[in-house]
């Protein structure tokens, strides 16, 4: 059986299936225990794993192409969906436009970056989640490719993040976007970009974003939070993993202390937008999300802060393998329209 076929029938079988394969063996952590689907996949992937030092750029990037379609779930038709360019500090930047519905009416739109350790990911990757979240929220969502590390390091990917932003401000409207309804997210690394961003813009002294809704984001580049050391192995991301995917984005160990690079050392975060930060109870990026919502509340940004418990990293991306994914999407997809009926 080769690994779509694995993928398709893991799918399939039923939730209790699981809970009975497991039952009286399911881990336990931090007074939560880990859903059982995904303790399996978590032996799965931990078997089928290669040592950091055998792994490729292309390898890796391959693979996040392929377990997006393997768990992503069922397609999500939409009336309009558009792939353009748009103009970056690097040249151009391939975007995918969705918009729940064709219309003349300028729609709100969400500037989306995609997960992947900064390192791999694609508008392909995370197109069913872009396709959930449009249908779902009633709003446009644009999908951005960035500049991927190795080829283009930091800061390439938050200058684009901030570029996007941008043109979704300034431009948006030759697209049918209400300009003066953007918000920002993303997810794991996307969501580092999607609140750098935001930063960015209070940096520069342009408009905020209505909402930033963040997704298990990486917050601090020193992963030094404890949820690091509780889920270093066998939860599906590692944090020998995740030092690699850094030690590709970033030039050096300075680089760490930059807080373009971790937005959690940002000193000043009065007036960043309202903020929604979605995190998962097996996850070695939960603290630092979690914590950097508290910093935010001291600071007095509005935040949500939801954890979803037994879930892993990633979660949210496998829609057609555990319901916690939709669950997730529909309440981020909720937070963004509503922080968008709240402009007039």
């Amino acid at each position: 059986m080769d690994q779509e076929q694995l993928a398709n029938l893991l799918c399939k079988i039923p939730n209790g299936v699981f809970n009975l394969l497991y039952l009286g063996r399911r881990d336990r952590k931090d007074s939560q225990m880990l859903n059982a689907k995904l303790q399996f996949l978590c032996k799965i992937v931990e078997k089928q794993s290669i040592p950091i030092e055998q792994e490729t750029i292309e390898r890796t990037r391959e693979q996040l192409e392929f377990l997006a379609t393997a768990f992503g779930g069922d397609y999500v038709p939409l009336d309009y969906v558009e792939d353009f360019t748009i103009q970056g500090p690097g040249g151009t930047l391939p975007v995918r436009l969705y918009k729940p519905v064709d219309t003349d009416n300028p729609l709100p739109v969400l500037v989306y970056f995609h997960g992947g350790g900064f390192i791999r990911g694609s508008i392909n990757s995370h197109d069913g989640v872009c396709r959930r979240l449009a249908k779902t929220g009633g709003f446009a969502v644009m999908s951005v490719e960035y500049r991927l590390a190795p080829e283009s390091v930091f800061p390439a990917a938050v200058d684009d993040a901030y570029a996007a932003l941008r043109w979704a401000q300034e431009y948006g409207a030759e697209k049918g976007l209400d300009t003066t309804r953007v918000a920002v997210g993303g997810d794991s690394s996307g969501g580092n970009l999607a609140t750098v961003a935001a930063q960015d813009a209070k940096r520069n002294n342009t408009p905020q974003p209505a909402i930033q809704m963040l997704i298990y984001p990486i917050t601090d580049a020193h992963f030094s939070a404890e949820s690091h050391k509780t889920f270093s192995s066998g939860y599906f991301l590692t944090s020998e993993r995740m030092n690699w995917y850094r030690d590709n984005y970033l030039t050096s160990s300075d680089d760490r202390d930059d807080p373009r690079a971790s937005p959690f050392l940002t000193e000043d975060l009065e007036g960043l937008a309202p903020t929604l930060i979605m995190t998962a109870g097996f996850d070695p990026l939960r603290d630092e999300g979690e914590e950097y919502a508290q910093k935010l509340k001291q600071a007095g940004v509005p935040v949500g802060v939801i954890r979803y418990e037994g879930m892993l990293h990633s979660f949210a991306s496998m829609n057609g393998f555990i319901k916690e994914a939709d669950e997730a999407l529909k309440t981020a997809a909720e937070a963004v329209s509503t922080a968008f009926k709240g402009i007039q």
